[in-house]
């Protein structure tokens, strides 16, 4: 999906202002290296270990390359879900409770079901576009689902799974950051989740910008994310995902490189927000140059 994002950047950004180079972390680090005194402001379009975790970003640092969006450290923190939810409580912000499973967990899981409550979401700490996650309904597929998730993390966190309304708040900006339009994310009926085949096959998932959710709850969402972005020390702009159940609100997580074709949800909320796709883009060169 970085790929896609690419496409849809470099198409949008203004060929009068900009001279684009695109590079493939895969095989083009040298040559970043190589050429580091000529590149401007590097724009990061890379989702998961290796490229939101704040290793690119410290590459792009001992190269004095600015960059948009989270630091080093605010990309490892918001990365590793386990830490995001301890600042998150530390911040006031509501949680659904969680446990760190244990190798030992998957050939002995009763202390799990014992501690929290069916059903529960199994996810490696440290994936993203909910790879490796899945849903446990009845004890016994808990097994199984702890097998699947050290398949892709040695770190794998259980956490109570909470019913509602999945909505997103994007927040954009350095020092003073300012909240977007909620976007509500309704999976197709098929989804249990919103998992990586609901997130990027065309159709399957619907989302309604803004939310039709209350002026109060929209003004909540928002003060969250605001919360949420500064506890995990990011800057630029993130996007961070919570559940309304009833009367509830609970942070989920958040996404320091949200996903950049002129579909995705950021980008969505930013058009609502009076930022079209390419004014957007040149609004986060903007913050990563400040």
């Amino acid at each position: 999906m970085s790929l896609d994002g690419a496409v849809g950047v470099e198409k949008a950004l203004d060929p009068e202002k900009y001279e684009v180079v695109r590079y493939d972390p895969a095989t083009d680090l040298a040559k970043i290296a190589a050429e580091a005194e000529g590149i401007d402001v590097a724009f990061i379009l890379l989702h998961g270990i290796h490229g939101e975790d704040g290793t690119m970003q410290g590459f792009l640092e001992l190269l004095n390359i600015p960059y948009q969006g989270a630091g080093v450290l605010g990309s490892a923190l918001a990365m590793d879900k386990n830490l995001a939810k301890t600042l998150y409580r530390l911040h006031g912000l509501p949680v659904a409770a969680w446990e760190m499973a244990t190798p030992d967990d998957v050939t002995h899981p009763q202390r799990l079901i014992d501690s929290l409550n069916l059903p529960l979401v199994i996810k490696p700490v440290r994936q993203g576009s909910s790879i490796g996650m899945s849903i446990v309904r009845e004890a016994d597929a808990l097994a199984g689902a702890l097998r699947t998730a050290f398949e892709h993390d040695s770190e794998v966190m259980v956490e109570e799974f909470i019913s509602g309304r999945e909505i997103t708040v994007g927040v954009i900006g350095n020092d003073d950051p300012e909240p977007l339009p909620l976007v509500e994310i309704i999976p197709g009926d098929k989804y249990d989740f919103f998992d990586y085949e609901a997130k990027y096959k065309p159709g399957a998932t619907r989302e309604v910008c803004p939310a039709e959710v209350g002026g109060d709850v929209t003004k909540k969402a928002q003060e969250y994310g605001l919360i949420a972005h500064r506890a995990l020390q990011l800057r630029g702009y993130s996007r961070t995902d919570m559940i309304i159940s009833g009367d509830d609100m609970y942070i989920l997580e958040t996404n320091t490189i949200p996903g950049m074709t002129p579909t995705s949800l950021l980008p969505q909320a930013a058009a609502q927000f009076g930022l079209d796709f390419p004014a957007l883009l040149d609004r986060l060169i903007e913050l990563a140059l400040e």
